[in-house]
């Protein structure tokens, strides 16, 4: 059996695993791979080599804290920078109310639907997936807006759709901006 395959090393890797749940899984993986890179390169066969370089690497805790540390500035959670709160607030109200705008007023819709945008991709605080997704519940009025009028139910609308319409342009991106929220206290 070579080192990799042994049931220390499994529950090794596996308690490193856990323990960095909070990282990127990209990054996670990466570590994970680092750390059976470095303990096949060492060819450990028997318990006693197993445990000698699994102790070499370190307790499970100390190593997903150093990954931890290393990854929190790049990610923004280590310490806020000045103004990154107010910045939140702003594009989650921006997002929020976007949906709304649109049926309110197109320009001033379009105009904080835009700045939303800006402050939101132009932030270091949230990943890719936060973006992609906050995007997405915030573009999802004014496209739903702009199909509906191509498929001419602008002269179909009664109070029941109306009310939908108004329900669900306020609801996706309040659900949008809270999901960011929660991100952003992460």
């Amino acid at each position: 059996m070579n080192a990799i395959d042994h049931p220390l090393v499994a529950a090794y890797l596996d308690a490193v695993a856990r323990e960095t749940a909070m990282l990127p899984a990209e990054r996670r993986a990466e570590l994970l791979a680092d750390l059976r890179e470095h303990i096949e390169a060492n060819e450990a066969r028997d318990d006693g080599q197993v445990r000698a370089v699994l102790a070499g690497l370190g307790d499970p805790r100390t190593v997903a804290a150093s990954a931890l540390a290393e990854e929190a500035p790049a990610a923004g959670t280590a310490s806020p920078a000045p103004g990154s709160r107010g910045r939140t607030r702003l594009t989650a109200v921006l997002l929020s109310v976007s949906g709304l705008l649109v049926l309110v007023s197109s320009l001033l819709g379009t105009i904080a639907l835009i700045a939303a945008m800006v402050l939101l991709w132009t932030s270091p605080q949230w990943g890719k997936r936060e973006k992609v997704i906050a995007t997405g519940a915030c573009v999802a009025v004014p496209v739903l807006m702009f199909l509906g009028a191509l498929l001419g139910a602008a002269g179909r609308i009664g109070p029941t759709e109306l009310l939908l319409v108004a329900v669900f342009s306020l609801g996706v991106p309040v659900a949008g901006a809270t999901m960011l929220v929660r991100a952003a206290r992460r």
